[in-house]
């Protein structure tokens, strides 16, 4: 048995007998039946020394001594939860001759518990140097550490060293007993990783004596501080440090790692920092660099420095809590809190940082990105800050000093993206203009769209790619040459493998939860194999829906009421879920949210029992999606009481509206929705996917509605922004608003049923029926939309492009329209206030083409003089038409060379190289989309 199966292979671990496994450890170890972590240590002189005895009874074969001395109690308990024999041994005291931990003895893995202070070496003044332990502990690829309270920690003093260099496959993990054990995990089960050197701080004495600061956390004589800049303490990794963190007593506590006076010349790289209850890593003056630094759902700081810090950084993932759970600052830097320019000053510099907060806020602190205090200086590069709506502020600085420093030029930031969702990218400092400072960098940028995954992982398609420096020419030889902002290249995710959460970093990983989830019912298989979970009524508590079952839903499904009894839906990368009728729907109500994150790899798939089943597929087979929220919309009471509209296609109760245009429903991302869509009534019918009053701060990127029986999406006022968009095969019209709408789409691609089958129109689009121009007043902005019509006619409607109506105005650019020979008109306008205001330059449409047999139709203004559209579309910027829409696009690529328009504002858009919305260089479709054969 390899140790490896340990750390990554969730599906050989055996959750089975767990109950009477530890009960058989508390009867086996004895004392009351308590667990014993106590060794046989000599404590009649100076510090307390390991004793190696041999086992009572041989545990390994060879009969082979390992350091620390054997636990019989903890190693049977454990090797239950494994399901395969684990040797424990118990380490306490101090390590004063060089000691290597091995993960396997013969076949055996083998799992050290921390015992208390676990010291490496000895904490010797300079002036005595000579009684210094200079010893090395040396931990082998796979080995497991554990602690069981936060009086647990290991501490390298000044001189010894720490070997701990695991790999992609066996890294090394530091951890809790709990974890070990299988039983549930929190921060703060156990102490600590602490490593002390002789560099420098600012606390040391001025006077040239000896430099002997007492680190926080740790018992007295843990001391740290020199003077060599390039001090070796030895080497972290792939280490994983788990479920620690310990404050003693306010400013006193254990972070997951941290560095006391730590040079240069330590390697750290591809280290983690998982669920600390104090700061992931923090740094006390010295000059450690460290490369390739995960620190997910760490309850205070992720990262902190202090007291003249001058290390390097890159490549750096920091996510705080998922379900908003404990977090404050990504950074918390500080020089010194009462000299703030003292020397030597923090400064550090840091490259490729990705940072994604949480919506945790209390009264003591709430997540936040950086913040820059007591005189640090920083330099700061190739870094991305985002996070959900109710983030805190995602950079700030410290009045005072710290300002003083960035107007100096001691704090310098390039190649930065702020995509914060909050409204508070940047916190003011008295009159210091953050924001003016920040943009004044030319390189630097404010985005809303900047396309990562829920991971970090930004998309092919991410304005992150190709925008960054490369550190390595521009800053230090230590960097790497790279050429993107954040952590990832999108490419490769050196997370992979050996990161908890990530593919790695597990001692006893859970297996698979098996059965449905808790507010869900187990119903027959509905492909005869997969756990199927149906669900049903209105889910009144967060519910996440794991991709190894499928789900069925069972008529009208509500996630949350009505601002009130509100919850989130959290939906797994990969999961399916279907409905059985058109009675079968999902609707998100008003101050509720669903986060549906797929990938390109693993879209999220709402389908019918039919298309689950192999059974033949049509529209109209189940209901659709639905959500309500609180933004705007123009048939709202204008008197000012409460809006509360009843939303088309759903029972009464379904209500949306109100007062926030930036209103946050959640995320859409990787999604496609087929077969969907049912007509109840005329003009009350389900869509593909219904945004009825959804604010600005939702996030839609990577959606596909296939094959549905009336709209693909429609928007009911509201200012939801949506970002590559595929709608197929749709039956009605493939994009309707109404009502107020004011969101921005991009990269819209538009596709009429194959066969010629039933369609109307690519774009309909109102404002209201009976009252034109009311306020709100409909006026989105979209670009990059390619609309491929075909040949259906009927009576009652057929194949079209656009048509404008009911008072909307629009802001549309790069759009191809087009379509086979039998197609018709592909742009419209309603005669009367909606030409008016075409007129008027209310509404545009530039840099497009139109390949149709009939390109435009003509109509009138509201004196019911005729208006010639062509003429007017022609003499707008860079418009012009063709014959055929082979002229235009090969597939759903675009040829044509039309040069697309240039955003000044790219907060949302981007500026694409191509008009439309696919290029042979930028499909983005491929691989999780469906119809576009």
């Amino acid at each position: 048995m390899q140790i490896s199966k340990t750390i990554k292979t969730k599906q050989n671990i055996k959750q089975l007998f767990k109950v009477s496994a530890i009960a058989a450890g508390l009867l086996l170890a004895g004392c009351d039946g308590d667990i014993n972590l106590e060794s046989n240590v000599d404590n009649s002189v100076g510090d307390s020394i390991i004793n190696n005895p041999a086992p009572t009874t041989p545990t390994t074969p060879g009969d082979v001594v390992l350091p620390g001395k054997a636990n019989t109690a903890l190693s049977t308990t454990i090797s239950i939860q494994m399901g395969f024999d684990v040797q424990v041994q118990i380490l306490d005291g101090s390590i004063s001759e060089d000691t290597t931990l091995v993960a396997d003895n013969n076949g055996v893995p083998v799992f050290y518990a921390i015992s208390g202070s676990l010291q490496v070496g000895s904490g010797a003044s300079l002036a005595n140097k000579s009684q210094a332990a200079k010893v090395a502990l040396t931990i082998e690829p796979g080995t497991v550490l554990f602690g069981q309270s936060g009086s647990d920690y290991v501490l390298v003093h000044r001189d010894a060293q720490i070997i701990a260099e695991g790999t992609e496959s066996q890294p090394i993990i530091f951890t809790s007993l709990q974890d070990v054990n299988g039983e549930d995990t929190a921060a703060g089960q156990w102490g600590g990783l602490v490593i002390l050197g002789n560099a420098p701080s600012n606390k040391c004495p001025s006077d040239g004596s000896d430099c002997a600061l007492q680190v926080e956390g740790v018992e007295e004589g843990g001391v740290f501080g020199g003077t060599d800049w390039q001090d070796n303490s030895g080497i972290l990794k792939y280490v994983v440090v788990k479920y620690a963190g310990y404050e003693i007593a306010p400013d006193n506590e254990l972070n997951g790692i941290t560095f006391g006076g730590v040079g240069s010349g330590t390697i750290v790289d591809y280290i983690q920092v998982h669920a600390n209850a104090d700061d992931g890593v923090e740094f006390f003056g010295g000059a450690v660099n460290v490369k390739h630094l995960v620190l997910t759902g760490n309850k205070d700081d992720s990262i902190d420095w202090d007291n003249g810090y001058k290390g390097k950084l890159q490549h750096v993932f920091v996510k705080h809590a998922q379900n908003a759970g404990e977090a404050n600052r990504a950074i918390e830097a500080d020089n010194d809190g009462t000299t703030p320019e003292k020397e030597p000053q923090s400064n550090p510099t840091i490259s490729n940082l990705t940072i994604i907060g949480n919506n945790f806020d209390t009264a003591d602190k709430d997540s936040e990105g950086i913040y820059l205090r007591e005189g640090t200086a920083a330099t700061i590069v190739n870094t991305v800050i985002t996070g959900p709506a109710e983030m805190g502020e995602c950079l700030e600085f410290e009045a005072g000093s710290t300002v003083s420093n960035a107007e100096d030029g001691k704090i310098v930031m390039q190649n930065m993206v702020m995509a914060c969702t909050n409204d508070e990218n940047f916190k003011n400092a008295g009159e210091f203009d953050l924001p003016a400072w920040f943009t004044a960098e030319s390189s630097n940028s404010i985005s809303s769209s900047i396309l990562v995954s829920d991971s970090g992982v930004p998309d092919a398609q991410s304005v992150l790619l190709g925008a960054g420096q490369d550190a390595s020419n521009t800053l230090d030889a230590f960097f790497d040459s790279t050429a993107h902002i954040g952590a990832f290249d999108g490419t490769n995710d050196w997370r992979d493998g050996w990161a908890f959460g990530f593919g790695g970093g597990e001692v006893t990983a859970r297996a698979e939860v098996q059965g449905c989830p808790s507010g869900t019912t187990s119903i027959t298989p509905v492909d005869g194999v997969t756990t199927t979970c149906e669900i049903s009524g209105r889910i009144s508590a967060d519910l996440t829906l794991t991709s190894n079952n499928m789900y069925a839903l069972s008529g009208a499904v509500f996630v949350g009421g009505d601002n009130s009894d509100s919850a989130a839906l959290t939906i797994e990368a990969g999961t399916t879920i279907f409905g059985r009728s058109g009675s079968d729907y999902l609707v998100v109500s008003r101050g509720s949210t669903i986060e549906a994150n797929g990938s390109a790899i693993a879209p999220i798939t709402f389908t019918s029992n039919q298309d689950v089943t192999g059974s033949d597929t049509a529209s109209g087979q189940w209901g659709g999606i639905v959500l309500l929220g609180n933004a705007p919309s123009n048939k709202c009471p204008t008197d000012g009481s409460d809006c509360a509209l009843q939303v088309e296609g759903v029972e009464e109760g379904g209500v949306f509206g109100g007062t926030d245009w930036e209103d946050h429903s959640g995320t859409l991302r990787y999604v496609v929705v087929k077969h969907a869509g049912y007509e109840i009534a005329p003009d009350n019918e389900l869509n593909g996917i219904t945004f009825a009053g959804i604010g600005s701060k939702t996030k839609v990127e990577y959606i596909q509605v296939h094959d549905n029986a009336d709209d693909g999406v429609e928007f009911f006022g509201g200012a939801v922004n949506a970002k590559y968009v595929v709608l197929t095969g749709n039956k009605d019209d493939s994009v309707d608003w109404d009502n107020g709408f004011r969101g921005n789409m991009q990269y819209v691609l538009v596709k009429h049923g194959a066969n010629n089958g039933e369609a109307n129109r690519a774009i309909e689009a109102d404002n209201d029926g009976n009252s034109p121009a009311k306020d709100p007043q409909s006026n989105p902005t979209i670009a990059n939309m390619t609309i491929i019509g075909n040949d259906f006619d009927s009576a009652d409607k057929d194949s079209e492009g656009i048509y404008l109506r009911e008072g909307t105005r629009a802001q549309l650019h790069n759009f191809v329209v087009t379509g086979s020979s039998g197609m018709g008109e592909c742009f419209e306008m309603e005669a009367g206030v909606t030409v008016d205001q075409a007129i008027t330059g209310d509404s545009t449409i530039t840099h497009s083409v139109f390949a149709c047999g009939e390109n435009f139709k003509n109509t009138a203004d509201s004196m019911e003089t005729s208006f010639d559209l062509a003429a007017w579309v022609l003499a707008l910027t860079n418009n012009s038409t063709a014959d055929a829409q082979v002229d235009v696009l090969d597939g759903i690529y675009t040829i044509d060379t039309t040069t697309a328009k240039v955003f000044a504002d790219t907060n949302f858009f981007d500026n694409a190289s191509h008009i439309g919305a696919v290029s042979a260089t930028n499909d983005w479709t491929a691989g999780w989309t469906v119809g576009l054969e």
